[in-house]
């Protein structure tokens, strides 16, 4: 696949590494459609109200599942990329770590939601079913195998069948008319239908995960070294889906059911960044290691390439939020095109957040991390409060915008990150991307 020159930007870095995120790009772009042709079609089958019910555990279960995560995917990566000697130790490890943790969460997620959620109308049930999720998942350390490696085409093959079978799953569901129950299953089969894919990927690439060993040393060392990176997921996953929540409990189930599909919309092009950041993250770590110079240039160029991408996005999607909730919605989701219409700009802070959480990984910033996502969380939960009583959805809208706007440029704050910060200002106002049209 041949990678277009373009203007000001390191054409080598290009050619060997975005050539990985092109698999990603297909694999993401792939599940994205297959994603919102079922999702629109389990929105209206099941209406709102009951929509809002299937969204519910998701949204409760996902602050465990980060937590459950432990920080080790981004760090898995780079410890593979220092030590590929290792791997059976590091893979093993952190698998072990994250069963662990997935097992531990369907006992907390319980006791929490039955002393915190008295007043929601979702059942119990449907939250210990969804925290399953998090023992699925801790295969997906594999996937941080496959990125180290830059085989992004394995992601791709796994992500595509496993949405396929479960979109293909969701619409036999309707067509037979099941009931709600049945599609609060599908919440756990995905993540053992991409567990499994993964498995199956990693075995037949000539790798045996019973090679896989526990190392006690090693998983304090993880554990010591990634437990910033836990806490700022948990952080990043409240700040994120805090707003679903106080949706549901000043609004009620039924808003919240018109309040995730355009939520789904603006996060299904957060694989982008995600794509882009862990192909080229090789690529960072070995300039970094040995040219200083050409490691600034290409976070620059990150950075431009975030804003292009994001800001393209969220131009197109403001003009095609009516019309796509006008022809394929049934009525009662009508407000959903305002909200979308708002919250797709948050995806211009969410790429460059994404661009900037790479360098802080690379420099061992990882408290800073912490701090922003932290700051994030408390400026959704306050603007949460005010303005949802008073504006309802729009209002979550807003303060999850600016949320993500603030903690995205917190890393102003401190002294050792702020020139990041200001190269980031500098690509958002199209600076550098001008500059490097202009030297041409």
């Amino acid at each position: 696949m041949k990678i277009p020159a373009v203007p000001g930007f390191d054409q080598q870095a290009f050619d060997k590494y975005l050539k990985n995120t092109g698999w990603l790009f297909l694999a993401r772009i792939g599940s994205l459609i297959i994603k919102i042709l079922a999702g629109i079609q389990v929105a209206n089958y099941l209406g709102a109200s009951q929509y809002g019910l299937l969204s519910y555990p998701l949204v409760f279960i996902s602050f465990f599942i980060a937590a459950a995560a432990l920080g080790l995917d981004g760090f898995v990566t780079r410890e593979l990329l220092a030590s590929p000697s290792k791997k059976s130790a590091i893979l093993g490890t952190s698998f072990g770590l994250r069963l662990i943790a997935g097992i531990l969460i369907i006992p907390l997620a319980y006791i929490i939601y039955v002393f915190f959620g008295k007043n929601v109308e979702v059942p119990v049930g449907y939250i210990l079913i969804a925290s399953g999720i998090g023992i699925a998942q801790s295969l997906n350390i594999i996937d941080s195998f496959f990125q180290s490696k830059v085989q992004g085409k394995y992601v791709m093959m796994v992500q595509v069948a496993a949405n396929l079978i479960s979109a293909f799953a969701k619409l036999f569901l309707i067509f037979i008319g099941a009931p709600l129950l049945w599609f609060v299953w599908t919440l756990l089969a995905d993540a053992i239908l991409l567990a499994a894919g993964y498995l199956i990927a990693y075995t037949r690439n000539g790798h045996a995960p019973r090679e896989w060993t526990f190392d006690r040393s090693r998983a304090g060392y993880l554990l010591k070294h990634s437990w910033p990176l836990a806490f700022s997921a948990i952080l990043v996953t409240l700040y994120m889906r805090i707003g679903q929540l106080m949706v549901e409990s000043y609004l009620g189930v039924n808003a919240l059911g018109v309040y995730s599909p355009a939520i789904g919309w603006g996060e299904s092009f957060y694989f982008i960044p995600v794509a882009i950041v862990t192909s080229v993250f090789p690529a960072l770590m070995n300039a970094r290691r040995d040219d200083p110079a050409r490691y600034q240039k290409r976070l620059q160029d990150m950075y431009d390439l975030m804003v292009i991408f994001s800001l393209g996005i969220a131009v197109v999607m403001t003009f095609l939020a009516p019309y796509i909730y006008g022809y394929l919605y049934t009525p009662e989701f009508a407000e959903g095109a305002k909200v979308l219409s708002i919250y797709i700009w948050a995806s211009v802070f969410v790429f460059l957040g994404n661009a900037s959480g790479q360098y802080l990984v690379a420099e061992g910033y990882t408290k800073y991390s912490l701090y922003r996502t932290g700051a994030g969380a408390v400026v959704n939960i306050v603007l949460g409060y005010l303005w949802i009583p008073v504006y309802g959805l729009q209002g979550a809208a807003y303060a999850t915008l600016i949320a993500y706007f603030s903690a995205t440029f917190f890393i102003l704050v401190f002294p050792e990150t702020r020139k990041q910060g200001i190269n980031m200002l500098k690509s958002l106002f199209l600076i550098s991307l001008i500059h490097k049209i202009t030297k041409r």
